[in-house]
């Protein structure tokens, strides 16, 4: 017959002390005495007692656990945001537990579904309804452009971090124009970042004396949508040349309408993406793309959050916008000349 595994009454009857005090060594209370944690220890490592992780978390205050929306699994600029999440918060004793709209499900609000957790604090980097938040909420940080309910930008509790999303836009309109082209287009989609981007193209555009073109209804920022959209975009302006779309997914799908339209990239149509993400850096795509350093707004927004959950502010400051970089590569060039 197997033995029965050791309890946590078993390992407190070994040392000699309480259930309780058990739960407070396992928890690394610094309240418990250096020779009341060795006995615990030491009846642990002879009874061969194994927690339950579990239940241990539900008893403890502080479960270590920090919980990340996002927007949704396939789209790759979150991996190195999650990449560089992980990298500051797991050295601190954090997991992270991801979750997206299909996670929550359809009928449940994101944020409600991260606090039946219970985390100790929440990284947002999807957009969110409008409403107020929680009474209840912990810590958080905003990690992107996003729709909130919450003034992010406040300068007396700033709890966002982001590339300049504006200014992003701008420069990835201006290298089109400085290449020549005039009829230059922009897949618009409906996120915080995607707002931000449209308006800068249409002021950019405006600036130097164009006339904006664009889908007049945002979409989800999918390929799908890039496709339908560039194909309606080109069929209704034949004279397009370029198009900026709104991140590097959108631009994958403009690159599939370009194909299926015979319109050769970048000879008969220039297309500039928007995240840097991995698929814009695959040398079959060789996408010109608007490097939003995604690993940078992990990072920071990470430090911000423990900066948040440390009440002494131990973890120095970040910058909470960063600076958009051009990467230029196959899929923009001066327009042909007939």
């Amino acid at each position: 017959m197997s033995r029965a595994r050791p309890t946590i009454y078993d390992v407190a009857k070994e040392a000699g002390v309480s259930k309780s005090l058990v739960s407070l060594v396992l928890r690394n209370s610094p309240s418990v005495s250096a020779r009341s944690t060795k006995a615990v220890n030491d009846a642990i490592n002879k009874l061969g007692y194994q927690p339950n992780r579990a239940a241990s978390d539900l008893a403890a205050k502080h479960r270590n656990l920090i919980a990340v929306l996002i927007d949704d699994y396939s789209n790759p600029w979150f991996i190195d945001m999650l990449q560089a999440l992980s990298e500051v918060l797991t050295p601190q004793g954090y997991r992270l537990s991801v979750i997206d709209s299909l996670t929550a499900g359809s009928d449940t609000d994101p944020i409600t579904h991260a606090l039946t957790m219970r985390p100790d604090g929440i990284i947002i980097a999807q957009d969110i309804a409008e409403k107020s938040l929680p009474d209840n909420m912990p810590p958080f940080v905003v990690a992107g452009t996003r729709f909130t309910p919450v003034d992010t930008a406040s300068s007396s509790s700033k709890r966002a971090v982001s590339n300049d999303d504006f200014l992003g836009a701008k420069i990835a309109t201006e290298h089109l124009i400085s290449l020549g082209h005039t009829d230059i287009a922009h897949i618009n989609v409906h996120s915080g970042a995607g707002q931000k981007r449209l308006a800068s193209y249409v002021s950019t555009m405006r600036d130097n004396g164009l006339q904006p073109i664009l889908n007049e209804t945002p979409g989800p920022a999918t390929e799908r949508f890039g496709y339908d959209t560039a194909m309606e975009l080109l069929e209704e302006n034949p004279g397009i040349t370029a198009i900026f779309a709104s991140n590097d997914i959108t631009a994958i799908g403009v690159l599939g309408a370009a194909r299926t339209r015979g319109l050769h990239v970048p000879r008969e149509l220039s297309v500039v993406g928007y995240d840097n993400t991995p698929l814009a850096q695959s040398r079959l795509i060789d996408l010109t793309t608007i490097d939003d350093n995604s690993i940078g707004v992990g990072r920071n927004a990470a430090l911000l959050l423990l900066n948040k959950l440390d009440a002494n502010n131990t973890f120095a400051d970040v910058d909470h916008t960063l600076v958009p970089q051009l990467i230029i590569r196959g899929t923009s060039a001066k327009p042909r000349s007939d």
